[in-house]
């Protein structure tokens, strides 16, 4: 009777233990999935959701109703090598050594937020365009995977000839049958759209629109059907990219991982047009951003306000990936995670010291003497932009001899400079190829084209000068090499692969291979004339 007491005694008490071990695992939180979908050159507003007509966005539009969408989110750096960076990394351009250039080599002091995650435990991989162009280096012998294995085995037969035949959701789909049941996901969706070229006139043939779709034509470019027609073909190629993140999201939600997936939004700098790609205005740096994570989020369909700068999703990813600190490998973050406005239920500005961002930029493309760049810096409030150019003899898109090779060959670079060639001085020509003054200042609000330069003025000295010594102080913080006059260490690093030593090989007559420029682009004779 005793023993029989004492076994229904230790039976209980193993149930209790089960049940409480059962419990305490049932009580913490999954690790969410993370799928980035990140857009190649793409500006706000350009999506439905931000109010634009002339672009049908319906996957982007459905993230922001099911989760934020993000007003004023930047990154610091508008060229695809440095921003993807600053993205990987959590750090500015100016704090990345190499990595702040275009087509660098990666160092090898800088963990990415991919292998971070990975390394974590989360199954990790990417379709298309990860982290480019540049060399990534090596590890033990291995060619390192920045944005985690490659899968790109599925392909289509795409709509135009300039479309990546990239199966981007088969290939999604593809890496979710090779994850493990319980594992969470981190997938990067590098689509290639709306990078250039383009099939011209495919927004008007294929995509059925019209010229007069197109509601305003920035002044800075001529209001020409030629103009209008590369819009519409470049918002045709944004449509591509969101209808193959509507399948990935219709897979996530066949499979039952919607819920706890945080799906991320974006591009990595603004539209591949004069005076935009490559530069560090508004349209160049303000980027489109939608969010949602059903299980995560506490409210939906809000509009955010807050700044935030690309270098804030590494520590948002890793803080939702309940990633301890002190096994992060990585090289100490600059940005700031915003799970807080994931848990607040407010619209509008959240924190209050979210109001602006710092951006910049050293070298692109090649094409001026010894492949220098066009060393920038500015910060953003949301009121003005201010800019500081740090080598105003330079030209700011790449030499004239060159191809202007910091603005991507199109039918708009093309009219522009045509129409200064028959028809001399040209505003469109020079906002966009000419030479800049030291400092320039905006107001975003009434003037987001940056088409009237303020700092010129006295009665706005004040201002540009408390922007300034904002910027520069924060730089300083960084440890930026500009602020200790040291910038031309970011001249002295090479380009990675063909395009190293390029000027100087194009001046003695080697035809390297320019593929993003027109043959017409070239004015070998420009200064001569000038």
């Amino acid at each position: 009777m005793r023993m029989n007491r004492m076994l229904v005694i230790a039976s209980l008490l193993i149930l209790a233990f089960f049940y409480s071990c059962g419990s305490s695992e049932k009580s913490k939180p999954k690790r969410p999935n993370i799928l980035f979908a990140i857009m190649d050159d793409a500006s706000f507003p350009h999506m439905g959701a931000y109010g634009t007509k002339w672009v049908s966005t319906p996957a982007f539009d459905y993230v922001a109703k099911e989760g934020l969408l993000f007003m004023n989110a930047y990154t610091p750096n508008a060229k695809c090598a440095p921003s993807r960076a600053a993205i990987l990394t959590g750090r500015n351009s100016w704090q990345l050594e190499e990595a702040a250039n275009h087509s660098p080599d990666f160092p090898a002091k800088f963990t990415t937020f991919m292998e971070q995650l990975i390394s974590s435990g989360y199954h990790g991989g990417y379709t298309a365009k990860g982290w480019a162009p540049g060399n990534p280096g090596e590890v033990n012998g291995k060619r390192r995977e920045l944005t985690g294995p490659a899968y790109n085995k599925f392909k289509l037969d795409a709509p135009t000839s300039e479309i990546n035949v990239n199966d981007y959701a088969k290939n999604f789909e593809d890496f979710l049958n090779n994850k493990k049941e319980d594992d969470p996901f981190v997938f990067w969706y590098g689509s290639t759209e709306p990078h250039r070229a383009y099939e011209f006139q495919s927004g008007l043939t294929k995509g059925n629109k019209k010229l007069s779709d197109i509601d305003k034509v920035p002044p800075f470019w001529p209001d020409t059907d030629t103009v209008r027609a590369d819009m519409l073909d470049y918002a045709y190629e944004i449509e591509y990219f969101d209808q193959h993140l509507q399948k990935m999201i219709d897979e996530l939600e066949k499979r039952g991982e919607l819920a706890n997936t945080i799906i991320v939004v974006t591009a990595d700098n603004g539209m591949p047009f004069p005076r935009i790609k490559g530069q560090e205005y508004e349209y160049s740096n303000h980027l489109p951003l939608a969010i949602m994570w059903q299980e995560g989020i506490a409210k939906s369909g809000r509009v955010i306000k807050d700044f935030i700068s690309f270098i804030d999703f590494t520590p948002t990813f890793l803080e939702a990936a309940q990633v301890p600190k002190d096994s992060v490998k990585m090289a100490t973050i600059t940005g700031r995670s915003f799970m807080d406005i994931f848990k607040s239920e407010k619209s509008g500005q959240i924190d209050a010291d979210r109001n602006y961002v710092v951006i910049g930029k050293e070298r692109h493309d090649v094409g001026r003497p010894n492949d220098q760049g066009y060393p920038i810096r500015g910060i953003v409030t949301a009121e003005y932009i201010y800019l500081h150019n740090f080598e105003t003899d330079r030209w700011p898109a790449g030499n004239p001899e060159t191809g202007y090779l910091n603005t991507d060959g199109s039918p708009t670079k093309t009219q522009i400079l045509n129409d200064r060639r028959q028809n001399g001085s040209s505003t469109n020509w020079n906002l966009a190829f000419g030479k800049r003054p030291g400092e320039e200042l905006f107001k975003r609000v009434t003037d987001p084209f940056a088409m009237q330069n303020l700092a010129i003025h006295p009665e706005y000295q004040v201002i540009k000068e408390q922007l300034k010594e904002r910027l520069f102080q924060q730089l300083k913080e960084e440890e930026d090499p500009r602020m200790f006059g040291k910038g031309y260490i970011f001249d002295e690093y090479k380009y990675s692969g063909a395009v190293n030593d390029f000027y100087n090989r194009f001046m003695q007559g080697d035809s390297i291979a320019t593929g993003w420029v027109n043959k017409s682009d070239f004015e070998k004779d420009f200064p001569k004339k000038n």
